[in-house]
């Protein structure tokens, strides 16, 4: 039986601007980001999203951003592999601190927006992350693009690496993620995102933009809490894979 994880971006909210689905996605998926103050989230926002996770028994994560709340972390800055280790490490212990509170413990780290697609393509970027994990706290798990340099840096340091993939995304003939600057980079269909999420899980293949096939590793499936039919598209996921016989479970967890 296939296994695979159902992560989503959550505790986005930030002063008056609310996410509204965040409680409601919780029981559908497996694990959850949360952010952590930089590209998004604040205080009472992690710690009412720590809360709520661990009442359904989620996995949490840190959700570590680039500082930059108007752009919500979406936009490249130019950072040293020690910047983004030190930024890591920052928003790493702000959540771990809210996680700690209620008796819980921290499952995995992933990177949000920029910094993930930067980290993706950037070995000494990626590399400054998986240090900034594994000294804080070397039992957790990195999510990270399937075939990226923040995969093959965890491997190297001795980090547990997890492959993510994504189900409104396109992918390029490469495997990476088609820029979101680019027409078609969001998958506006849902018949078509969850025929790819499907056959990402079970054949280990994503048909790029181009129409070839690329090998790919599904361990973690990554749905946005910030879309507009999140809820929905949540529930027809988790709905399908079980028809399916996949099973969900966050990495390292007994379901």
């Amino acid at each position: 039986m296939n296994t695979v994880d159902i992560n989503c971006d959550l505790g986005e909210s930030y002063g008056v601007y609310r996410m509204e689905s965040d409680e409601s996605i919780l029981p559908l998926i497996t694990s959850a980001n949360i952010a952590c103050g930089f590209h998004a989230g604040d205080p009472a926002t992690m710690r009412l999203t720590v809360e709520q996770a661990l009442e359904h028994q989620v996995a949490i994560g840190a959700h570590p951003g680039l500082p930059d709340l108007q752009g919500f972390g979406r936009r490249r800055m130019d950072i040293t592999p020690r910047e983004a280790y030190d930024m890591v490490v920052y928003q790493m212990g702000a959540l771990d601190a809210f996680v700690r509170s209620y008796g819980g413990s921290m499952h995995h780290v992933k990177p949000h927006g920029a910094l993930y697609n930067m980290a993706a393509e950037d070995d000494r970027l990626a590399e400054g992350i998986a240090e900034a994990i594994y000294k804080v706290q070397p039992e957790l798990y990195l999510y990270g693009l399937a075939s990226s340099a923040m995969i093959q840096a965890a491997d190297r340091i001795g980090l547990r690496s997890v492959s993510e993939v994504f189900a409104d995304r396109t992918y390029g003939p490469d495997g990476r993620l088609t820029p979101r600057s680019h027409p078609g980079a969001v998958i506006q269909k849902t018949e078509q995102a969850l025929a790819q999420v499907l056959r990402m899980v079970k054949e280990g293949i994503v048909v790029s933009i181009a129409g070839s096939p690329v090998s790919i590793k599904a361990e973690t499936i990554c749905i946005h809490g910030d879309g507009a039919h999140a809820l929905a598209f949540a529930q027809e996921i988790r709905t399908l894979l079980e028809s399916e016989g996949v099973n969900l479970s966050a990495p390292g967890v007994a379901r």
